[in-house]
């Protein structure tokens, strides 16, 4: 069986080689990277199954990698590793699309169950996403959503839906685990001559939740990263 690849991107030798030697013992097979060039150079010839990235690295910061790794791969689990504890910081790592984000210094017990986490999730989602001009049914938290009668089912339950809250859970289906910002909602949903405010995006979501969340007011399926956006959480326990 083929061992689970890590990318470790960070310029402090002595945080690489310590973060190298325990994954390395913990079964992975690691790749090491000390800048952001570097990284994006073995991302490209490897393609590893999870990257660790410092965010304050020499050339590309973590942040322009980040970036170029999602124009590339939507789907390969990111985790962030940085210095700094500001809320910006996170805000803007998790708009370029990281998967999860740590601060030093942290627990390498933590580390590793955050890894464990992403990848599982990761894992869970190998099958292509629906394709957003597809009219196929796909399947969305246990629901069976069929853009041709525009409904969704599981069992004995069973709602319709606007075609907008098609296109958004064929986008939230198509990037799990991800966040996705506002910005990036209303170009891909409403276009990009949308002039409105993110209100209707807010509203929208907000009608979703009724539909498919046992709780609406405390939502475990698609839940708000507050000062971004949304993200699916595709581990959340089905209704």
């Amino acid at each position: 069986m083929n061992k689970t690849t890590i990318l470790v991107a960070e310029d402090d030798i002595h945080i690489r080689l310590g973060l190298t030697d325990t994954l390395e013992s913990e079964g992975y097979e690691v790749i090491a990277a000390g800048d952001g060039r570097e990284a994006l150079k073995v991302f490209e010839q490897t393609s590893p199954d999870l990257v660790l990235l410092d965010v304050m690295m020499p050339g590309e910061s973590g942040y322009d990698v980040c970036r170029t790794i999602r124009t590339k791969d939507t789907q390969v689990p990111v985790i962030m590793l940085t210095a700094k504890g500001e809320e910006i910081d996170k805000v803007v790592g998790l708009k370029l699309g990281a998967d999860d984000y740590i601060t030093k210094p942290f627990g390498i017990h933590e580390l590793l169950a955050r890894i464990d986490a992403v990848l599982r999730r990761a894992k869970r989602f190998k099958t292509p996403a629906p394709n957003a001009d597809s009219k196929a049914p796909f399947v969305f938290a246990g629901f069976t959503v069929d853009p041709k009668r525009f409904k969704a089912e599981s069992g004995d339950r069973s709602f319709d839906l606007s075609k907008r809250e098609i296109e958004l859970l064929k986008l939230f289906a198509a990037h799990p685990g991800q966040v996705l910002d506002r910005e990036t909602i209303l170009t891909r949903i409403w276009g990009l001559a949308y002039g409105g405010t993110t209100r209707t995006l807010d509203q929208h979501i907000a009608m979703l939740r009724k539909k498919i969340e046992k709780y609406p007011g405390s939502p475990t399926i698609i839940t708000t990263v507050h000062g971004v956006g949304y993200r699916f959480e595709p581990d959340a326990p089905l209704y």
